[in-house]
């Protein structure tokens, strides 16, 4: 066998491995799209609003927080969301077949679990144990959801046979928990204790890898861990919630550290990067390119939907796409170095950042923080743009200019 041979294997292998990480990734964002409606909800229910140190209308406040609570729960919907997501996401042809198979193992899982306490409390693998679990419901949904047993047990053929078999998938899976994650939970705070440790450069080293990986669709394994695994804290109503957004939603005054850098760089400084790529656009462009980037310079600063104005020069200018990586991890650190605490249900825009503004420490230093990003991106992005004439939206080559330079 030539090395040519035996090099191509594992390539095809290394290829199918980073699709199946992508397409993991993907699976991610549809339980992650359901916490803007869970962060809205909670932040409803909290005191200072419908509560007695807001409207002090107490029932009113008593139903937000149990609907949003719900969703946000640390041992029950939190991961049940993420196991029925990623069931689904990662499944071929997934149907609602798919979703009762995940529920069906999580709550046998889930149960198993609550029988077997540690020090007075169920063992608790977060998201982490709904991830591995729906990868487990979308495997055995997808190699048995045709299979056809003997005919006195036809009525149990194909798709009713999945949440059959998960349920016991799910107990399996729990006897192997109470097993592995002592251990693995052991490791997992060590972790987050080594990370805190780093203090401002851990924030910002989180903030450089969130956007690098952001161009190969990995970074929400990054968010995934830091976001909803990392840390423990056990508010007043007794659950321990864990990560640093459900932490935060919940009124632990120390999380935040790995959101707050969001802000500046979200709110103002790519919106400003938008607006030097508007300016650099030639002249007969300009207004055309400015209108796109006015709308995609907006939706990053109201919502925190960034994917529309960083795709707009990745792939053009992949140089800009790293000033930026590196900056968000200079936010994410000053934010830190300066104690600000805020967080996101969904993403760091002007809507999180008014809902949240109750919860967060010092927010409004956000404020002036982000109007130095601004100018520091524009000015930066404008400086690069001209000195390197890279081809952002509007500088590209003409179609005439192209084709005399294939004539010569």
């Amino acid at each position: 066998m030539s090395v040519s041979s035996a090099a191509a294997p594992r390539k095809a292998w290394t290829s199918s491995f980073f699709q199946g990480l992508q397409k993991l990734g993907r699976s991610l964002q549809l339980p992650i799209a359901v916490l803007p409606a869970a962060g809205i909800l909670n932040r409803l229910g909290q005191k200072d609003v419908f509560g007695s140190d807001g409207l002090g209308w107490e029932n009113v406040a008593k139903v937000f927080a149990g609907a949003g609570g719900a969703l946000l729960d640390p041992v029950l919907g939190l991961p049940l969301l993420f196991c029925v997501g990623v069931a689904i996401g990662m499944a071929k042809k997934a149907d609602g077949s798919t979703a009762l198979a995940a529920v069906a193992g999580f709550l046998v899982y889930h149960n198993v679990l609550a029988q077997f306490p540690e020090d007075g409390e169920p063992q608790n693998p977060g998201v982490f144990g709904g991830i591995v679990l729906g990868l487990v419901s979308a495997r055995v949904w997808q190699r048995f959801h045709r299979t056809k047993l003997v005919d006195w047990l036809g009525f149990f053929n194909g798709r009713r046979l999945v949440p059959i078999m998960m349920s016991f998938g799910g107990l399996l899976f729990a006897v192997l928990c109470l097993w592995i994650w002592p251990p693995v939970g052991d490791a997992l705070v060590d972790f987050s204790d080594w990370l805190t440790g780093l203090g401002s450069w851990g924030s910002g080293l989180f903030g450089v890898a969130n956007r690098a990986l952001l161009t190969v669709g990995l970074h929400q394994f990054l968010n995934t861990f830091v976001w909803f695994q990392y840390g423990d804290y056990t508010a007043s109503d007794g659950k321990t919630y864990q990560g640093d957004i459900n932490r935060f939603l919940n009124g632990d005054p120390s999380a935040g550290i790995f959101t707050s850098g969001f802000f500046p760089i979200m709110m103002f400084a790519l919106p400003a990067a938008a607006l030097a790529i508007a300016h650099c656009a030639r002249p007969e462009r300009r207004k055309e390119v400015g209108g796109m980037m006015l709308s995609v310079g907006l939706t990053s600063l109201v919502t925190g939907i960034t994917e529309p104005i960083e795709y707009s020069f990745l792939f053009v200018a992949p140089a800009l796409y790293a000033v930026h990586a590196v900056l968000t991890g200079v936010s994410m650190a000053v934010t830190w170095a300066l104690g600000i605490h805020d967080g996101f249900s969904f993403s760091a825009g002007l809507i999180d950042y008014l809902i949240n503004w109750g919860l967060a420490t010092k927010p409004w230093l956000i404020i002036p923080i982000g109007l130095c990003f601004a100018v520091v991106y524009y000015f930066l992005f404008r400086f690069l743009i001209i000195r390197f004439d890279l081809p952002t939206p509007g500088r590209e080559p003409d179609a005439e200019e192209m084709e005399k330079e294939n004539v010569k």
